[in-house]
């Protein structure tokens, strides 16, 4: 029986680097990119995002990038899944390493365990709570923050569908959805198509926070207070647009609406990719199958070597 193909996994939280490394491997290991991230998969969230410049990719090719319209609401996971293994399929038929490459912990776990994403579904209770969202959206909300609050963070209160779905699911099972959602967040068990080598990018919480602070700032120069009002002037919204409710986008829109100003927008941005990178360490460090490593103490060459060598 043949060995399956190896894929090469970098992972971390955001602002620690994996873009450049990423690159390098490439260019060294003869591969190409898979970008596993939720947010660079739409089109024209490009500063927000962190989505890698043409420069910045310096001729490597990748995929998972510009893959649907913000206004896309059908895109999921594991249309996500279906359209990267069919990325990483199409590299290794041409002799090449695939490196997929990202912070989104369940998109890229999604790629190699064999998830199930459904969970029951009733289409009276869901038009009824449906309704009660209508007549209360923030003490609906606040119910479900209540009973999940899992769940509850990483939602928009706007985000009627997706709150009245954890809700569904809540009253029709007696357990939240992040407790049905506990199996594949957890997943370590892979399936056997591809062998993944996993390496994990960390460093010194202030540091990072440091560079987090600074990443930010250059957004900003760069120009995300245009890039997030393009969509804005298009009458899409945080509460009609799931993609716009990505951290650098939900907050710039209380500055759009006059709910906020600038500088406190710009600081609530690095506080929410703050917790944010927690979150991704969190999640990756569940792992233990991923080798770490910090790309601050240890030297660009040596960690370039290492990694090649765990490939091997």
């Amino acid at each position: 029986m043949n060995n399956p193909p190896t894929v090469l996994c970098i992972v971390g939280p955001t602002a620690c680097g994996k873009t450049a490394l990423s690159v390098t491997l490439a260019k060294r290991a003869g591969g190409e990119i898979v970008s596993a991230d939720a947010v660079a998969v739409y089109r024209g969230m490009d500063i927000g995002s962190a989505k890698p410049t043409a420069e910045e990719r310096d001729g490597i090719p990748h995929h998972m990038i510009d893959c649907v319209d913000v206004t896309d609401e059908s895109f999921t996971v594991s249309t996500f899944r279906t359209l990267a293994r069919a990325s990483i399929d199409d590299i290794l038929s041409r002799g090449k390493m695939p490196i997929a490459v990202g912070g989104s912990g369940l998109y890229m776990d999604s790629i190699f365990a064999d998830m199930q994403f459904s969970a029951p579904s009733d289409p009276e209770i869901r038009a009824s709570l449906e309704k009660e969202y209508d007549a209360d959206p923030i003490a609906f909300f606040d119910a479900l923050r209540k009973a999940d609050p899992v769940t509850a963070e990483r939602l928009h209160p706007n985000d009627k569908k997706r709150v009245v779905r954890a809700s569904e699911v809540l009253r029709i099972t007696g357990k939240p959805f992040s407790a049905l959602n506990r199996a594949f967040e957890t997943a370590q068990t892979e399936n056997d198509t591809y062998h993944t080598v996993r390496v994990g990018l960390n460093m010194n919480r202030d540091l990072l926070y440091d560079r987090i602070g600074k990443r930010v700032d250059r957004m900003i120069e760069d120009g995300l207070v245009e890039e997030a009002y393009s969509f804005f002037r298009r009458g899409l919204t945080p509460a009609n647009c799931r993609a716009l409710q990505s951290i650098g986008y939900a907050q710039l829109y209380d500055v759009y609406t006059g709910a906020a100003a600038l500088p406190d927008a710009i600081d609530q941005i690095k506080l929410d990719t703050r917790h944010f990178a927690k979150r991704q360490i969190t999640w990756f460090k569940r792992n233990p199958k991923i080798t770490w490593f910090d790309p601050i103490r240890t030297p660009a060459d040596e960690l370039i070597q290492k990694i090649l060598e765990l490939t091997e």
